[in-house]
């Protein structure tokens, strides 16, 4: 049986621990549910946790659900928009060029 190598955002994992650690599942749910290792979510879950202890010595409080489902949201809003600014300028590249190249236009 080959293993398949995947590689997970940063965001990935720590939405994934929280759906462990928010909604009070076990991790081995969790990753069943996900179709990752157990092991490799009780680790993210890990360094969530202590994330979230780190920043409560701090004072600061960790994004609610809503607040990093927001976050994420827009990510993935800014992300679409850098595709779109690539394919302008790959657009724009491409008629420049096909201008030059039109009869006339030299």
């Amino acid at each position: 049986m080959s293993r398949k190598r995947r590689s997970f955002t940063t965001e990935y994992k720590v939405e994934a621990a929280h759906w462990v650690i928010d909604s009070g599942r076990t991790v081995a749910e969790v990753s069943r549910e996900l179709g990752i290792h157990e092991s490799l979510l009780g680790r993210w879950v890990a360094d969530e946790r202590r994330r979230i202890d780190a920043a409560a010595v701090h004072g600061e409080k960790p994004l609610s659900p809503a607040e990093r489902e927001e976050l994420l949201r827009l990510r993935k809003q800014v992300a679409e928009q850098d595709k779109d600014i690539a394919f302008l300028k790959k657009a724009s590249a491409y008629f420049a060029a096909m201008q030059q190249n039109r009869p006339g236009s030299n």
